[in-house]
Protein backbone atom coordinates (compact mmCIF):
# COMPACT_ATOMS: atom_id res chain seq x y z
CA UNK A 1 0.00 0.00 0.00
CA UNK A 2 2.78 2.45 0.88
CA UNK A 3 4.50 1.92 -2.70
CA UNK A 4 0.82 2.80 -4.18
CA UNK A 5 0.74 6.06 -1.94
CA UNK A 6 3.75 7.15 -2.78
CA UNK A 7 3.47 6.84 -6.30
CA UNK A 8 -0.07 8.94 -5.79
CA UNK A 9 2.33 11.55 -4.31
CA UNK A 10 4.51 12.00 -6.23
CA UNK A 11 2.03 11.73 -9.12
CA UNK A 12 0.21 14.78 -7.18
CA UNK A 13 3.51 16.83 -6.47
CA UNK A 14 4.08 17.40 -10.51
CA UNK A 15 0.82 19.88 -10.35
CA UNK A 16 3.23 22.14 -7.78
CA UNK A 17 5.26 24.05 -10.30
CA UNK A 18 8.66 26.89 -9.64
CA UNK A 19 6.58 29.56 -10.22
CA UNK A 20 9.53 31.42 -11.43
CA UNK A 21 10.44 28.47 -14.26
CA UNK A 22 6.50 27.11 -14.77
CA UNK A 23 7.72 23.51 -14.64
CA UNK A 24 7.12 20.54 -11.96
CA UNK A 25 9.28 20.91 -8.68
CA UNK A 26 9.43 16.57 -9.24
CA UNK A 27 10.83 17.83 -12.86
CA UNK A 28 12.95 20.16 -11.96
CA UNK A 29 14.60 17.56 -9.47
CA UNK A 30 13.69 19.77 -6.24
CA UNK A 31 11.96 16.64 -4.46
CA UNK A 32 14.28 15.22 -2.82
CA UNK A 33 12.53 12.33 -0.68
CA UNK A 34 9.09 11.17 -0.06
CA UNK A 35 8.33 8.59 2.66
CA UNK A 36 4.97 7.07 3.56
CA UNK A 37 4.36 6.85 7.17
CA UNK A 38 1.93 4.39 9.05
CA UNK A 39 1.61 5.69 12.74
CA UNK A 40 -2.28 5.44 13.52
CA UNK A 41 -2.12 7.98 10.71
CA UNK A 42 -0.75 7.67 7.14
CA UNK A 43 1.94 10.78 6.90
CA UNK A 44 3.65 11.98 3.72
CA UNK A 45 7.24 12.78 4.41
CA UNK A 46 8.02 15.30 1.97
CA UNK A 47 11.96 16.91 1.46
CA UNK A 48 12.39 19.65 -0.88
CA UNK A 49 15.73 21.37 -1.70
CA UNK A 50 15.05 24.58 -4.07
CA UNK A 51 18.14 25.15 -6.36
CA UNK A 52 18.84 28.90 -5.17
CA UNK A 53 19.32 28.97 -1.15
CA UNK A 54 17.88 32.46 -1.18
CA UNK A 55 14.87 31.04 -3.64
CA UNK A 56 11.77 33.83 -3.02
CA UNK A 57 9.18 31.02 -3.86
CA UNK A 58 10.46 27.86 -1.42
CA UNK A 59 7.89 28.92 0.72
CA UNK A 60 5.22 29.00 -1.68
CA UNK A 61 6.14 25.34 -3.30
CA UNK A 62 6.09 23.72 0.31
CA UNK A 63 2.48 25.01 0.85
CA UNK A 64 1.45 23.95 -2.75
CA UNK A 65 3.31 20.37 -1.91
CA UNK A 66 1.58 20.06 1.57
CA UNK A 67 -1.70 20.80 -0.30
CA UNK A 68 -1.66 18.76 -3.13
CA UNK A 69 -0.09 15.58 -0.93
CA UNK A 70 -3.07 15.84 1.59
CA UNK A 71 -5.59 15.92 -1.47
CA UNK A 72 -4.20 12.38 -2.09
CA UNK A 73 -6.56 9.91 -0.95
CA UNK A 74 -5.24 7.64 1.81
CA UNK A 75 -2.75 10.54 2.87
CA UNK A 76 -3.98 12.17 6.56
CA UNK A 77 -1.11 14.14 6.29
CA UNK A 78 1.70 15.54 4.70
CA UNK A 79 4.85 17.05 6.41
CA UNK A 80 7.43 19.05 4.36
CA UNK A 81 11.15 19.50 5.00
CA UNK A 82 13.19 22.00 3.38
CA UNK A 83 16.43 21.82 3.10
CA UNK A 84 19.39 23.68 1.62
CA UNK A 85 17.27 27.51 1.85
CA UNK A 86 18.67 30.02 3.99
CA UNK A 87 15.12 30.24 5.84
CA UNK A 88 14.87 26.54 5.66
CA UNK A 89 14.03 25.48 9.24
CA UNK A 90 11.21 28.46 9.57
CA UNK A 91 10.00 27.90 6.16
CA UNK A 92 9.40 24.42 7.82
CA UNK A 93 8.12 24.94 10.85
CA UNK A 94 5.72 27.39 9.12
CA UNK A 95 4.06 24.83 6.09
CA UNK A 96 3.91 22.40 9.05
CA UNK A 97 1.27 24.53 11.10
Amino acid sequence: MSEELLEKVKEALKKVADPHMGISIVEMGLVENIEIEEKGETIAKITIRPTNPGCMSAARMAMDARTVAEEVEGIDRAEITVEGHMMADAISEMVNK
